[in-house]
């Protein structure tokens, strides 16, 4: 009988998913035995599974399964390192034979959501009956009709891994060289003078044509433009940048993620809203856009031609969002940072409780992120926003020292000075007041 190789994870899994949309947990091992298994059987296949191994040697017997079964089938309903892993060696090493599988309300990551995936219903984690007869039913056929589909890498590179035309290769060291020209230039305008990063920026997208020929310059070009806005002329910029793209670059997520920001800078934060919910509605939620959302219901509730009860149903929405980012990945600390001082500003029973527990969330993520040596942007400035919400002038004061020499785009210190100065507004003690205002001033005027 030949062989099927299962790659998944196994155990209890938290899904990260959606409420509304997918269970908290999923049992892998219940989806492998009542699911998988008879499928497969049915197919005619011999089902093994990873975690079956007990030779020392499980990745030597890893990689072999990979390479000499008959079928591999991947489920990428959560984004495990592993079953990634192992998917891309299947690929690299077979020409057919890798079907890849998710449940129905699954957002695998960006690399993978471009390949043809199996989708199955997955309303609960336990798998009852009810459910495994679904899915069956919904993969059986679709992995017969897929199970000769060619792999990226074998469809990417004509002739791989063995006859491959050797002017590709030549054609590729020139695209190569060309990429490390670009990026060249894009540092230079980087470190250019403040006043005249701009202009600069401009300069090199004109040079480069609108729309640029890869996305990649295209995603480049408009993460350099918005790091070097200055004035609100500027951000109109950039979004006349997004204008010009061809819908395959523009309908991009963090295209449309910085768009969406952009409208915001320029004072449409309900248009932003809506940009945003729609990419929620069409991509699913993410700490990033739940972020973005809770900050423009955070501006509308500081707005000051708000009304009292527009201004509490702006706060609320904007709690919200960031609880909700914040439930998604505790790691990804920009949803929690954001959560103490809307807390304290709503002031109701548990709230300064609630915003002790997310402060520890920040910096427990801080400094795991510092551990494992994350290179992240908006960690430093983010313990400076928590040090400010725990009233520690001293720690504020090293780390606004960290923050200016960073030289951060004026958006990102415009942020942060916003979250700084209601921090200040909420401390009662005079003496550490005065300390935390002296460092608002230290930044504003760096």
């Amino acid at each position: 009988m030949p062989s099927c190789f299962m790659i998944m994870p196994y155990g209890r899994k938290p899904t990260q998913a959606d409420p509304k949309s997918g269970p908290a947990e999923i049992d892998f091992n219940a989806l492998w035995d009542r699911c998988y298994v008879p499928v497969i059987k049915a197919l005619k296949y011999e089902p093994v599974r990873a975690d079956q191994d007990t030779s020392a040697l499980i990745i030597s017997e890893m990689l072999e399964r990979l390479y000499f079964a008959d079928l591999v089938l991947a489920d990428m309903t959560i984004p495990n390192g592993n079953v990634y892993y192992e998917v891309g060696i299947r690929h690299a090493s077979q020409e057919t034979g890798c079907v890849l599988l998710a449940a129905d309300w699954s957002k695998p990551l960006f690399d993978v959501a471009q390949m043809r995936t199996i989708r199955y219903p997955l309303p609960e984690g336990e798998i009852t009956e009810a459910t495994a007869t679904a899915v069956q039913s919904a993969i059986k056929d679709q992995i017969e009709a897929r199970r000769d589909g060619v792999s990226p890498m074998h469809q990417s590179i004509p002739g791989y891994p063995c006859k491959v035309d050797p002017e590709k290769a030549i054609t590729m060291r020139d695209q190569l060289a060309e990429q490390a020209e670009f990026q060249t230039k894009i540092r230079a305008v980087r470190a250019a003078p403040k006043a005249e990063r701009m202009k600069r920026a401009q300069a090199l997208v004109a040079a480069e044509g609108n729309p640029p020929l890869s996305y990649a310059k295209a995603l480049a070009l408009l993460l350099l433009l918005r790091d070097c806005v200055d004035t609100k002329a500027d951000w109109n910029a950039l979004l006349d940048y997004t204008r010009g793209l061809p819908k395959r670059f523009a309908n991009e997520p963090e295209v449309q993620e910085n768009r969406a920001f952009a409208v915001a800078q320029v004072g449409d934060d309900v248009r932003a809203i809506a940009e945003i919910q729609t990419l929620i509605d069409l991509a699913g939620p993410t700490p990033e856009r739940l972020g973005l959302m809770g900050g423009r219901y955070k501006r509308l509730f500081k707005a000051p031609t708000a009304s009292a009860s527009e201004r509490k149903g702006a706060l609320s929405k904007a709690i919200d969002c960031y609880e909700q980012g914040m439930d998604l990945d505790l790691n990804a600390y920009y949803c929690s940072s954001n959560l103490p001082r809307l807390y304290r500003t709503r002031g109701k029973a548990g709230d300064e409780e609630r915003a002790q527990t997310a402060l520890r969330a920040v910096i427990a993520a801080c400094e795991r992120a510092r551990r494992l040596q994350i290179a992240d942007r908006w960690y430093r400035p983010t313990l400076l926003v928590a040090a400010f919400d725990l009233g520690e002038a001293d720690k504020a004061d090293d780390l606004a020292e960290d923050v200016i020499a960073e030289g951060k785009a004026k958006w990102e210190v415009d942020s942060v000075l916003d979250d700084l100065e209601t921090t200040v507004t909420q401390v009662t003690d005079p003496a550490k007041r005065a300390r935390l205002s002296a460092i608002v001033d230290k930044i504003k005027t760096a």
